[in-house]
């Protein structure tokens, strides 16, 4: 069955440089088996050394996360859509609100 994976930027050099690739498989697991297939070298960058998925990958399915449903083993069907959503943290250490400088772990409500 086909299923639509989004690349995120940072990974599209190694699908060619498309943003959007058509996979095979029944779960989200297979799915991203079958893009490595295709493009070798792409599940090493998603997955440790143990197989398992990196924490700051971020899977989703038909705009659900898949940590909430099943994990890898969430099932896709014909015509899903599976986002890679690589994590972002850090920030900028100069947080000025209202022109006045910010602490960190502050709130600024």
């Amino acid at each position: 069955m086909a299923v639509t994976v989004r690349i995120p930027a940072p990974l599209r050099n190694l699908v060619g440089g498309s943003d959007m690739v058509e996979a095979s498989g029944s779960s989200v697991s297979e799915v991203l088996e079958d893009v490595e297939r295709r493009y070798p070298g792409f599940a090493e960058r998603l997955r440790d050394e143990n197989g398992e998925l990196r924490r700051f990958v971020n899977i989703f399915v038909n705009e659900e996360d898949a940590r909430f449903l099943q994990g890898p083993a969430t099932p896709v069907s014909d015509g899903d859509e599976v986002s890679i959503i690589p994590a972002i943290a850090g920030g900028c250490p100069n947080v000025r609100f209202a022109g006045k400088p910010v602490e960190p772990g502050l709130h600024m409500s």
